[in-house]
């Protein structure tokens, strides 16, 4: 087994508030604050440098309910305040420096085309971004200096919570250890068509791309919490829906993206229109997720 340390630290103390990342032996830097701690990122060293950032903010009619501006500068700090004008959209930004100061105007546009490309490939966020600009030219030793940076990126970004470009498989290239990956789980239901499959990837229940799902969501349930519940996993269909991860064709509806769920019950019920038990219904040729979830646990 290979570990990571990252070491966060909360300058004001609070969490939410303005927090710092690093990881042993990496020469990154990143800096997470609330939009309304901007005034204080900006009086910092980090932001005088030459990096890449990301703006976030809250949006229901986004993928993942979240709009992502990716950029960079010479001096963030010069762009964020231009930001802060221009950009009403976001609350969070995520500075992303280095501690020796060695990133140069290329490698940071190189690291912003990549962030990009990155994000486009995760499908989480809704992008503010049109396309990526290219990737400038370097040195074959620059390159590879920069994708262990990216590689690293993936590691710390989602410890902040910050899942843009979380991508299957994502791995330092200093970690040799392979990903932690559940059998292939499908659910299915012939009356209505159903034929869904599912993975936990790292901890993450994920219904995978061409899943075939109910087209529109029927459930009502009598009971007040079944009634909120069922409102919650129709409103779930619903964005999926409106933002495209899932596509309605001719009475069928598929999944275009890998589909993060915070459970295989809400996957499931998404699915199938219906409150779903997913320890009990998502099933491998090995058994039931449940059973899965429970390998190598023994009774006292």
């Amino acid at each position: 087994m290979n570990g990571k340390q990252v070491k966060l630290f909360l300058v004001d103390g609070t969490p939410g508030g303005l927090t710092t990342a690093e990881i042993t032996n990496w020469t990154g830097s990143v800096l997470s604050a609330r939009r309304s701690d901007l005034a204080e990122l900006l009086r910092r060293e980090e932001a005088e440098r030459t990096g890449a950032y990301l703006l976030l903010g809250e949006d229901e009619d986004a993928v993942g309910d979240t709009r992502c501006y990716v950029g960079e500068a010479d001096v963030v700090a010069t762009r964020l305040r231009a930001h802060a004008k221009e950009k009403p959209f976001w609350s969070q930004v995520v500075l992303i420096t280095s501690k020796d100061t060695n990133l140069t105007k290329s490698h940071v546009r190189y690291l912003e085309s990549r962030l990009i490309e990155l994000a486009q490939q995760a499908g989480r966020v809704t992008l503010e971004n049109g396309t990526a600009p290219p990737r400038p030219r370097l040195p074959e030793a620059d390159v590879s200096d920069m994708e262990y940076f990216l590689g690293e990126l993936q590691i710390v970004l989602p410890v902040l919570g910050v899942n843009v470009i979380r991508v299957r498989a994502a791995r330092s290239q200093a970690v040799a250890s392979p990903p932690s990956e559940s059998p292939v789980f499908t659910l299915t239901n012939k009356h209505k068509s159903v034929d869904a499959r599912a993975q936990q990837i790292d901890g993450e229940f994920i219904m995978l791309s061409g899943s075939v799902v109910v087209s529109t969501w029927h459930g009502v349930g009598n009971a007040l919490s079944t009634q909120k519940a069922y409102a919650s996993y129709r409103a779930q269909h619903e964005g999926l829906v409106a933002d495209g991860s899932i596509v309605v064709e001719g009475g069928t509806a598929r999944t275009t993206r890998d589909i993060v769920f915070g459970s295989p019950s809400t996957a499931g019920a998404v699915a199938l229109g219906r409150s779903c038990n997913g320890r009990v219904e998502w099933v491998s040729p090995e058994g039931s997720f449940g059973a899965w979830e429970s390998r190598g646990v023994e009774d006292d």
